[in-house]
């Protein structure tokens, strides 16, 4: 019985994750951008980045990151700042290249963004949203049983690690495909105008918010 309970711990924190996964945020923005607009490689080595990010906040959250951040309410803080910072950061890249020709672009981006930065940078998107870490701090707070297998520490992280980098495998493989990139080549301005504010907006509100 203490085993299928576990299994259905596991089971029931990788649904919850997999509903987190799939809603839109900055992850999704970057992912759909490299995929659009350099490669389809490109956007699978960010997939694979941001599936490294949910594998760390899952260890991590394991590790008892609600009770630090409550223990330690600056800490939390300091993250909201750095990583709103570097949403505002990709977003002014993001803008300033809104109205650059693609093929322009991508010779610029193509020399400076090889596969191990664009999996780099999803890594580090990723952890730039504390509310992430919150999201996997309470998820594992309501569904972890109340003794921990000590397997859960190796299965929970490759399991975020799964949903995450599978869900932005198939974002990645689907706008990489030739409708996306065709209907981006032509309203590319309005897309990456849109996909910066909101990359923008997002980083401000980490920023700016109290809670």
């Amino acid at each position: 019985e203490v085993i299928m309970q576990a299994y259905m711990s596991v089971i029931a924190i990788t649904g919850a994750l997999a509903a987190g996964a799939v809603s839109p945020g900055p992850s999704f923005i970057y992912v759909a951008r490299n995929a659009i607009s350099l490669s389809r490689q490109h956007g699978f080595a960010t997939a694979l980045g941001m599936g490294s990010g949910a594998c760390i906040f899952a260890l991590v959250a394991l590790l008892g990151l609600q009770a630090v951040f409550t223990a330690v309410p600056v800490a939390f803080w300091l993250l909201k700042i750095v990583g709103g910072a570097y949403l505002v950061y990709l977003a002014s890249k993001i803008l300033r290249h809104a109205r650059q020709p693609l093929q322009q672009l991508n010779s610029e981006r193509a020399a400076n963004m090889t596969l191990s930065r664009a999996y780099l940078f999803g890594l580090l998107t990723q952890l730039s949203n504390p509310k992430t870490a919150i999201v996997f701090a309470g998820v594992f707070s309501a569904l972890l049983p109340q003794e921990i297998p000590s397997y859960f520490y190796a299965a929970i992280p490759f399991a975020a690690f799964c949903v995450d980098a599978g869900w932005y495998f198939i974002v990645a493989f689907v706008l990489s495909s030739e409708a996306p990139r065709k209907a981006y080549l032509r309203f590319k301005a309005v897309f990456d105008s849109t996909a910066g504010c909101v990359m923008g907006l997002l980083g401000l509100k980490l920023i700016f918010s109290s809670k």
